[in-house]
């Protein structure tokens, strides 16, 4: 989404755009407020186009994963001058942020982390869903008493790996384009083979 797109100032009446957060390649993220509660959240938004929008799937993916921790909640859901808009809790910064501020890692706060961080994308698994798109800037801190709590964010390119009833693994095909963000996808999407679990690891 380009940043001189003319976005709504105010969305369902209740949320209202705050500044910018973050860019994508699709989706644009702010922090909006709710003027009724005083509540501040981060809204991401994308242009509304024909076959659904990365933040229409992303919204219906975070359905289905309501009850895993780790992920943000979601608020609310939407089509608003001609943008699909995604609310969900306001979060932290990412390990992107934390690592050019900090340089490096102790080793105990690596482990402390990467535990968090499979234990989410095995319940992740667990309900058939490959994120796809595992990096350090979809990886953010909570905030408040959740301030050591690692998400995973940005289920834009999550899709299902397992049929729904037999719970089979979706059959091999090849694909036309990268899926995910080329400098961490694994060598299976570089090669334009369908996504999977291990993909993600």
């Amino acid at each position: 989404m380009t940043s001189d797109t003319l976005i709504p100032v105010r969305l369902d009446g209740q949320f209202r755009i705050k500044e910018l957060l973050g860019t994508g390649s699709f989706a644009n993220v702010y922090q909006t407020i709710n003027i009724i509660t005083n509540q501040s959240y981060a809204i991401k938004l994308e242009l509304a186009m024909e076959g659904g929008s990365s933040v229409e799937r992303e919204y219906y993916a975070l359905k289905e994963l309501v009850d895993i921790a780790g992920l943000p909640r979601l608020r609310w859901f939407g089509r608003e001058s001609n943008f699909d808009a995604l609310v969900i809790n306001l979060l932290g910064p990412s390990l992107y942020q934390l690592l050019q501020q900090h340089q490096k890692f102790c080793v105990s706060t690596v482990a402390y982390l990467a535990n968090q961080l499979v234990s989410h994308i095995e319940q992740i698994h667990s309900h058939g869903y490959v994120h796809g798109d595992i990096k350090p800037q979809n990886i953010l801190m909570g905030l408040g008493d959740q301030c050591r709590t690692i998400f995973i964010v940005d289920f834009g390119l999550a899709q299902k790996y397992r049929h729904p009833t037999t719970r089979n693994h979706i059959p091999f095909r090849q694909v036309q384009c990268i899926r995910g963000t080329p400098a961490f996808s694994l060598i299976h999407s570089h090669l334009g083979s369908e996504l999977g679990w291990r993909d993600d690891l």
